[in-house]
């Protein structure tokens, strides 16, 4: 690495950093344009180096993976690229899971790429294998049955798995989690128009569950442990917008629902809260949040927290091993979502490629998708102190929040219309001081024409 005076600047998209006089015209990773970037501090700028012949190992084929291993064929033309993934089909377009529930796609959507492109690419794909460990002794990966498979660097994406909460009767037939297209294929074997659902757990993955199975028409109950939904991405005056929404399809909600058991003589039967109410259900479905697939870099001797930490090159404590996706923590932070875990490949990508390449963090920002009425959340939703200042209102059975701290745009909720969102999140990301615009009779209405003119 060398020190530079060289200007620097971060796409508020991405969280991608270049280097120049200039900011691009274009984002390499995310191609917005040269207005969404920002200049920034920094005095490093590191070398590049000539990948060659290298092996690089990308050990999970989500969009992460699949984006390191599309980023390194790019800038490595030369070098030999293994893709591995513990699954037996195609990559697949893992947030369109709850779509093919609802029945909107079929199976055949489902893929990234077709088979030849993994071929084109000159990607060495193996599938239906787990990675049982790293072995940095031999600067390898070892697979499955014993096999040794050495590295020049390694990219980890093995992202996260369902959390199953110790409850008795978990382990009964019919209670599923949503993870996989498998786990799918095997809910819509049970699931009729008329099976009992409920859904342990109110956040995005278990509404959209809710939705898709009540377009199958079930009879979907979802039990959220807080006593509003969404906790983590809504406030309350969010979620009881949402709430009354999910009424309008048929859904039933049960909030501050700590759940004491599942019942049933061999399957499913019911749900039964602490409070002593039975939910009645043919099929329970855990949507209770996940947890990162750690194990191998954890036993590897790597630093893992929430998950394994990186730094702005996307480089473990190992500087040959890289993590993108839900595995990985940057900057204190999980992102558990489809966007960053694509930049974060393509960025480990080019690194692992002798491309330097950094990533400076973005706004942390959901989507919800299949119930009819999307919903965004970025950035800051609930007020931690007295400092910081919210406008809403309630246009059209929607939502919309701007959370305002000293004169910067810091977070948004929209529930209904998207159509600010490109221009919230480069306000966010690029911290733009509206103080001289606010005023103490700010409307939320005026805040989006100002908005919507950037």
């Amino acid at each position: 690495m060398e020190n530079t005076n060289e200007k620097s600047w971060r796409c508020s998209v991405c969280g991608y950093i270049h280097y120049g006089e200039a900011a691009p015209e274009n984002c390499p990773i995310c191609n917005a344009k040269a207005e969404d970037f920002k200049e920034i501090t920094t005095a490093v700028k590191p070398a590049t180096r000539d990948a060659g012949h290298d092996r690089i190992v990308i050990v999970g084929a989500g969009i992460a993976g699949v984006s390191a291993a599309a980023a390194v064929r790019e800038h490595a033309p030369d070098a030999e690229v293994v893709l591995i993934s513990k699954e037996n089909e195609l990559p697949y377009y893992r947030l369109n899971l709850t779509r093919l529930l609802a029945g909107e796609i079929s199976d055949k959507d489902l893929p990234l790429h077709p088979e030849h492109w993994f071929q084109d690419q000159r990607i060495d794909f193996i599938l239906g294998t787990v990675v049982e460990a790293i072995v940095l002794a031999e600067k390898a990966v070892r697979l499955e049955g014993g096999r040794l498979l050495p590295f020049a660097k390694l990219i980890v994406a093995t992202g996260s798995h369902p959390w199953i909460p110790s409850i008795p009767g978990i382990e009964l037939k019919n209670v599923f989690t949503i993870r996989t297209a498998e786990d799918v294929r095997s809910v819509l074997q049970v699931v009729k128009p008329g099976t009992t659902v409920a859904c342990l757990g109110g956040g995005i993955l278990g509404l959209e569950t809710a939705g898709a199975l009540a377009r199958r028409e079930a009879k979907v109950t979802v039990l959220e442990a807080f006593d509003y939904l969404m906790p983590k991405q809504l406030n309350r005056q969010g979620s009881d917008v949402l709430q009354q929404h999910l009424a309008t399809l048929k859904i039933d909600v049960v909030t501050s629902a700590m759940v004491d058991c599942i019942i049933g003589d061999g399957a499913v039967t019911g749900v039964h809260l602490k409070r002593g109410q039975l939910v009645p259900a043919d099929v329970v479905i855990v949507t209770a949040g996940d947890r990162a697939n750690a194990t191998i870099l954890q036993e590897a001797g790597l630093t893992v927290k929430k998950g394994v930490l990186v730094d702005n090159f996307l480089r473990t404590t190992n500087p040959d091993i890289y993590a993108v996706g839900d595995v990985c923590e940057h900057d204190g932070v999980l992102y558990g979502a489809w966007s960053p875990a694509m930049y974060q490949g393509t960025i480990a990508g080019m690194n692992a490629a002798g491309v330097p390449t950094e990533f400076g963090g973005i706004p942390r920002s959901h989507l919800l998708k299949v119930l009819g009425k999307p919903m965004l959340s970025i950035g800051v939703v609930t007020p931690p102190d007295g400092s910081y200042r919210m406008i809403e209102d309630f246009p059209a059975n929607g939502y919309r929040m701007f959370m305002f701290r000293d004169g910067c745009l810091v977070g948004t909720l929209l529930l209904g219309k998207l159509t600010l969102m490109k221009p919230v999140r480069k306000a966010i990301q690029a911290q733009l001081n509206m103080r001289a615009f606010l005023t103490e009779t700010t409307t939320a209405d005026q805040i989006a024409e100002h908005l919507s003119a950037l």
